[in-house]
């Protein structure tokens, strides 16, 4: 059973609590963040294996989030998956662009994500 800890980042409390407990049930141990300052500070300090991150948010955005990620020395190997509703194929560029690991959009279902979370842990 997995014992990798995944940091989820969404600004709804819903989607939190959705995909934290697709993951949970996975056996997978989860953080959650509600913003993108929030989830810089929890990446560097907790070294979460993935970060399941969304794009639309306050403050910074999942795009900011992730470059931020990828180019700090402490956080750059943390694995990042942009979780969406921005669905266009320019968004999925950008989003690798930033250095993502994996982009999924919404709405998902549980098996789409997990199989996209095992893949990037």
């Amino acid at each position: 059973m997995p014992n990798e800890m995944i940091l989820v980042v969404d600004d709804s409390p819903t989607e939190q609590r959705i995909v934290a407990a697709a993951l949970t049930r996975q056996g997978y141990r989860v953080i959650t963040a509600a913003d993108g300052d929030e989830a810089i500070d929890k990446a560097a300090r907790e070294r979460p294996s993935l970060v399941v991150l969304d794009v639309v948010m306050p403050r910074k955005n999942g795009f900011q989030v992730c470059r931020h990620l990828k180019t700090t020395e402490a956080t750059r190997t943390i694995k990042v998956l942009l979780l969406t509703g921005k669905d266009q194929d320019s968004d999925r560029f950008w989003g690798l662009k930033q250095g993502a690991d994996g982009y999924l959009t919404k709405p998902f279902d549980d098996t789409e994500l997990l199989a996209h979370v095992a893949k990037l842990v």
